[in-house]
């Protein structure tokens, strides 16, 4: 007697979950961010970082790319949006974070903290707030234009003392690359993680975004392509 299978609701779901991790990881942080496109900055609400994380990283972001710039700043185009969206959504979650970490390794061994971005960002943060108090006396983000850029500069070349302030793991310069990085893939990822706000900075540099194809201008040569670019949700700049 041939024994009919019907699979337990329980049993469907299961194995729906265990396929999850086969969806790339960036599928699942764009699903968490949709919606995101046509936020205005203002209006928005951090879902990672508290309210006092939340205003430095607005002005952090808007000296790494400034408004005045060339071509549209950091606020301008929701940078702020997509690194709060990244880290809330689990970024790093695939960085091997198993000792031992040497910590004075040089930086061509890579990533040697033991601390996730989401760990690297709230450090980062508190501890440059509190050199910004010991040298001026106020937050970074009431600083004028000119002590930001010389703090943000201290960072980078680690100028600035985070053993001096208790934190033995990690340089100033890693918390700067992370804040710099994710600043970049804000200002240049399409606009349905976040940042990129109306594709302004793919407008500024001439890229096409995600057309779907090229084959009529294959054969141009020396001639200026005059379509602006596409995001991955099909909208137009």
């Amino acid at each position: 007697m041939t024994t009919k299978f019907s699979p337990s609701r329980r049993a469907v779901l299961a194995a729906t979950a265990a396929a999850v991790p086969l969806v790339s990881l960036p599928l699942l942080k764009q699903a968490r961010a949709d919606g995101l496109e046509g936020i205005e900055l203002q209006h928005y609400q951090p879902v990672f970082f508290n309210a006092a994380q939340w205003l430095f990283i607005l002005a952090a972001c808007d000296r790494l790319i400034p408004a005045e710039g060339r071509g549209p700043g950091a606020l301008e185009t929701n940078v702020p949006v997509f690194i709060d969206q990244q880290l809330h959504a689990g970024l790093g979650s695939d960085i091997y974070q198993q000792g031992p970490h040497q910590t004075d390794a040089p930086a061509t061994l890579g990533f040697q903290i033991p601390y996730a971005p989401q760990d690297v960002y709230r450090i980062g943060i508190e501890l440059t707030q509190q050199i910004s108090q010991q040298q001026h006396g106020k937050r970074f983000e009431q600083l004028e234009a000119k002590d930001k850029d010389a703090l943000l500069t201290s960072l980078q070349k680690n100028g600035a003392d985070f053993a001096a302030l208790g934190e033995k793991a990690m340089k100033p310069s890693q918390f700067f690359g992370q804040l710099l990085g994710d600043t970049k893939n804000g200002y240049l990822a399409d606009p349905m993680y976040g940042g990129n706000k109306d594709m302004k900075a793919w407008v500024a540099i001439g890229f096409p975004g995600a057309r779907a194809a090229y084959t009529e201008w294959v054969d141009q040569h020396n001639v200026k392509y005059p379509l602006g670019p596409v995001s991955l949700s099909g909208k137009r700049a």
